[in-house]
């Protein structure tokens, strides 16, 4: 089914408006759709349709469908689009005219674990290695963007930065493994940071291996010996090379209180609006200890964006809270970290599929030894592992993707909007225990981000430079809401209008959503004024550094 799915999404059409996927193409035609009483019939509208084609001297073109009114033209040789479409809306019986679009194809990369279907013993049928790209609607949110140019941080013990899934996307390493010092942020000897990694931003459509959900997102990668210091010190120097989000998959179990300068640290990056992720806890326990704590304190899971960032917990293949995975209060959001965890049962895959190191690694070596690793196309840098620390970069990967649609979010704003476009169980309102918002929708959250308005209105004033005696005079000013390419703005609500008399500090005399104001001035008067316009998101324009406008009166 889930390889049906994938085959649907590659087929299913969709336009691509993001700014670095595939431009939807016009036609060069008019969709002309008939102003038509619902009573007529197929045959009635398909006449209409001929009569209005003839009157506006157009060529059909293109599939007209009687049924709904609707008739596809295109002009004669030497005329304009826009000539034909103007007689076309002059016509009565036209209900509207719009340009023709061609749409794309749902963008699905050709790395083959999205379609090569999954061998593991008892494993539904149709089902891919990759699975779970459907499922949390990755190809949606490729459609939008493809995540060049996005950085998210993986603090990690490291990655096989030889790895051809990996070395693509590694925009910089940092080394913070004081304590073991065993090599260089580019290696892994533990395999849990690799296969991390590929999670998040594991190179899409190179034919190989898997997709990171990220697709093109790149890596900073920061080797760390877990310590309290090296943590801090990771999340800071995050923020400071402009990581859009942080991954976290790891913490204290037990552990309910943070220390301050883990915080701080945390605190740091939030208030420059980097989207923090961590892993919660790998056994089913209500407190998960930190930093995925510390993101969403105890009591505050069922409170939407109340977090400094998101914990992340465990789903499996059906849509179920995994087993071993944490749940509680403190849970922010799932994410797949399992296929069926049944260790007594296989039951399909070990895991979730992602990238390994190429030489042998602890989680291979110290007990028990996790039989984790597989051959994929012959090649044996993979592995199946389950796990929280698999299901938190998928999360940290759509943030960043979230972020670079629309940069103006807020740390805030990708936390909220993740949690309200979580898939939920259904018939489950709101938030639950063990999957917190629900699932990961990636496609719905990127789709979300673009409708947040985040940037400013801008308007200016015009009045006129000398009035004399005790004439009236009439103010007039103007605005507009711009929004970043790909975004929707949300309008201009309302204009403040302020006023300086002979110098004296400016005072706000109207808010009103009128474009002109009339006033009488003092003989013997000099006025300032300039307007400030506030948009419907509640973004409010910054107060000029001068006034828009100076009028002088005399008696």
């Amino acid at each position: 089914m889930l390889r049906a799915l994938l085959a649907v999404a590659a087929l299913g059409l969709a336009l691509a408006p993001g700014a670095d996927a595939a431009t939807p193409t016009a036609t060069g035609r008019l969709l002309v759709l008939l102003d038509r009483p619902a009573s007529t019939t197929a045959t009635a509208s398909a006449a209409a349709a001929r009569a209005v084609v003839a009157s506006a001297d157009a060529l059909p073109s293109g599939h007209s469908v009687p049924q709904i009114g609707l008739v596809t033209v295109r002009p004669r040789a030497g005329e304009s689009l826009r000539a034909l479409a103007a007689r076309l809306r002059a016509d009565p019986r036209v209900a509207s005219v719009e340009p023709e679009r061609r749409f794309t194809p749902r963008e699905v990369p050709n790395d083959p674990a999205l379609t090569q279907p999954e061998t593991a013993p008892r494993t539904p049928p149709g089902t891919v290695v990759q699975w779970w790209a459907a499922r949390e609607h990755l190809p949606e949110a490729w459609d939008i963007t493809r995540g060049a140019g996005t950085l998210v941080a993986i603090i990690d013990q490291g990655v096989d930065a030889s790895h051809p899934d990996l070395a693509p996307q590694i925009r910089g390493t940092i080394d913070l493994d004081n304590d073991y010092g065993t090599g260089p942020a580019t290696t892994d000897e533990s395999g849990h940071g690799t296969h991390v990694a590929s999670m998040a931003c594991a190179a899409a459509d190179n034919g190989i291996g898997l997709a990171g959900a990220g697709y093109d997102c790149g890596l900073l990668v920061i080797k760390s010996d877990l310590s309290d210091s090296s943590i801090a010190d990771a999340i800071v120097q995050a923020t400071d090379r402009g990581a859009q989000s942080i991954n976290m998959s790891f913490g204290q179990d037990d552990r309910s209180d943070a220390p301050k300068a883990e915080r701080r640290a945390i605190d740091y990056a939030y208030g420059r609006n980097v989207v923090l992720v961590a892993a919660a806890a790998d056994h089913a326990v209500a407190e998960q200890g930190d930093p995925a704590n510390v993101l969403q304190p105890s009591g505050t899971g069922a409170a939407l964006a109340s977090g400094k960032g998101l914990s992340v917990t465990a789903a499996d293949f059906d849509d179920r809270k995994a087993p071993f995975a944490g749940y509680g209060s403190q849970i922010s959001i799932a994410a797949y970290g399992a296929f069926r965890y049944q260790p007594a049962i296989p039951s399909g895959p070990k895991g979730i599929f992602g990238a390994f190191p190429a030489q042998m690694t602890e989680l291979e070596t110290e007990p028990p030894p996790c039989g984790c690793r597989t051959s994929f196309g012959g090649d044996t840098r993979y592995a199946y592992l389950s796990g929280t620390s698999m299901a938190a970069p998928m999360v940290a990967a759509v943030a960043a993707l979230m972020r670079q649609v629309n940069p103006g979010l807020r740390a805030r704003d990708v936390i909220r909007l993740l949690e309200q476009t979580a898939t939920r169980p259904a018939g489950t309102p709101g938030w639950t225990s063990d999957l917190g918002w629900g699932i990961l929708n990636a496609g719905a959250a990127v789709a979300a981000a673009r409708g947040i308005d985040r940037t400013a209105p801008l308007s200016r004033l015009h009045a006129p430079r000398l009035v004399r005696g005790h004439r009236s005079f009439l103010l007039r000013w103007s605005g507009h809401d711009p929004a970043p390419r790909g975004l929707t703005a949300s309008g201009i609500a309302r204009y403040e209008v302020w006023r300086s008399l002979d110098g004296r500090a400016a005072k706000r005399i109207a808010v009103t959503s009128r474009t002109s104001l009339r006033l009488r001035g003092k003989p013997r008067s000099t006025y300032s004024f300039y307007t400030r316009a506030v948009d419907n998101a509640g973004n409010r324009e910054a107060r000029p550094r001068r006034p828009d406008a100076r009028t002088r009166v005399v008696s």
